[in-house]
């Protein structure tokens, strides 16, 4: 058998059970795959089951607030791709009379759509033969045709995405990309590939060579900015202050606890800062220290805990209820919501 045979009869004997693959509605498809950009297949699972209990339709998507798709969107991180969804959903509801595009063409013109999304969409959803090529496939094709090249020029990805569309099954494209994709996921791993239990190692150039662990070559990202954070957790009651992020930049119009630039090590200077703005502290104490690493910047945080009758202008209070129900804070701060849930 060739290529694309083998790698069938493999998928056809191991393919994850997948609760996006139950059917091949374009909807559940396209949020899947959203979803599943930076962020591990096991903890989207629980994500998509909410979203689509929520929103189950274009139609649902396109109408609803920003607030409850934030919520929903918690801890998935990458607000933009939430963002990127209902805009696309209303393009999709005013162009396309509320029917997902069949084309690959009229898929590409979607906000937040990508080759790799539309290529995915197109094939599982449509059985059109498109390739779907992401850094899973990358990885195992620079293997298969044993590519030196940086995976990560557009040169590389050019040549490994026609090499890919050559061997897309006409008949079953849709479980050819998936195929690749399980096969990236669970056998040819990034460091140290499965290839004993490869179905397609005979066909792997690298393997025969011994060079599997050397690619793909892909150059080292640079490293993170550091930001140093102080958090407020400022309580009344079963009240706690929340502030609004700005309008555009990293985590836009999400939520947060009040932030102070730089790592205040003092508490005597947030008393005076409070002071000076009319908001007399009651009591204050230092709260736990966190971390977050965002794809660009690592986020390191202090926090202080403060009881306060009154707060500065722009703040709001919101309940602990609230909290966990309304409001749409990035996980940036999951420490901080773990702290207020169990205090």
């Amino acid at each position: 058998m060739n290529f694309t045979k083998t790698l069938l009869a493999w998928y056809d004997a191991n393919a994850r059970k997948l609760p996006w693959r139950e059917n091949k509605d374009p909807y559940r498809v396209w949020i899947s795959e959203i979803m599943l950009q930076q962020t591990r297949v096991a903890a989207v699972i629980p994500y998509y089951a909410r979203f689509m209990e929520a929103l189950p339709s274009v139609r649902d998507l396109a109408g609803v607030s920003e607030e409850i798709l934030m919520k929903l969107w918690q801890g998935l991180g990458y607000y933009s791709r939430a963002a990127n969804l209902k805009k696309a959903a209303q393009v999709i509801m005013e162009q396309h009379g509320g029917v997902f595009p069949r084309e690959v063409n009229e898929i590409l013109e979607l906000p937040g759509i990508g080759p790799y999304t539309a290529g995915a969409v197109s094939s599982i959803a449509f059985s059109k033969p498109e390739a779907a090529v992401d850094g899973n496939v990358l990885r195992i094709f620079s293997r298969i045709l044993m590519i030196s090249g940086d995976i990560g020029s557009s040169a590389v990805k050019r040549g490994i995405a026609a090499e890919v569309q050559k061997r897309v099954s006409r008949e079953r494209p849709g479980d050819f990309n998936q195929g690749l994709m399980d096969l990236g996921a669970t056998i040819c791993l990034p460091g140290k590939p499965l290839c004993p239990e490869c179905p397609v190692e005979k066909f792997c150039a690298a393997r025969k060579c011994g060079r599997q662990q050397e690619l793909p070559v892909k150059t080292a990202k640079k490293s993170r900015e550091i930001k140093e954070y102080t958090v407020l957790i400022i309580e009344s009651g079963d009240r706690i202050a929340l502030e609004k992020r700005p309008p555009d930049g990293l985590l836009k119009d999400l939520w947060q606890f009040p932030l102070l630039e730089g790592c205040v090590e003092s508490q005597y200077y947030v008393e005076d800062m409070m002071e000076e703005k009319g908001n007399p502290i009651r009591s204050i104490k230092e709260g736990p220290c966190a971390k977050h690493l965002f794809s660009h910047q690592e986020w390191r945080m202090k926090s202080y805990i403060l009881h306060m009758d009154h707060i500065a202008a722009g703040w709001t209070w919101a309940t602990r209820l609230d909290i966990q129900e309304k409001y749409s804070i990035p996980s940036a701060f999951s420490k901080y919501l773990e702290y207020i849930k169990n205090n």
